[in-house]
């Protein structure tokens, strides 16, 4: 299953990337993640891994980054034990000097009870997906006004 969100933030595309591939800011726009735990590597960079814990529920993903291009281009790669999800972000400078972000993510679901629960909350997930990267847009934009 694939969910894709374009939002256009009111931001610098080198401030936008800098604040999107930076793991630790994850809790300040992510409001259903209690806590990101590193595991190995400088996060952030490719090839490093860190837990993303949840305020609810027990679905722990742990994240790799795959590639990071920045300002262009950050991937990552998410393991839960019933879901992997590839997230890819790409963006771009809009003849306005804003940024347009292009979120897409990939769901692979692990067995078959897994693959028809997935089915069925395709609605909840891409909600989701959509929430997450508008609380991303107010974030940068609030982040980068203040400073």
């Amino acid at each position: 299953m694939k969910s894709t969100v374009v939002v256009d933030i009111n931001a610098p595309q080198a401030k936008v990337a800098a604040l999107f591939a930076d793991p630790s800011k994850n809790v300040k726009w992510m409001d259903d993640i209690e806590r990101i735990e590193p595991i190995s590597g400088q996060q952030g960079m490719p090839g490093s891994t860190y837990r993303v814990v949840p305020k609810k529920g027990s679905m722990v993903f742990v994240a790799t980054v795959v590639t990071r291009s920045l300002p262009n281009e950050l991937r990552l790669s998410l393991d839960a034990s019933n879901v992997t999800v590839d997230v890819s972000g790409t963006l771009s400078t809009l003849p306005d000097g804003r940024t347009r972000l292009v979120s897409n993510e990939e769901f692979k679901f692990k067995g078959f009870w897994n693959s028809a629960f997935g089915n069925l909350a395709r609605p909840v997930i891409r909600k989701t997906h959509r929430h997450h990267i508008e609380a991303f847009k107010r974030f940068a934009e609030s982040e980068l006004r203040s400073t």
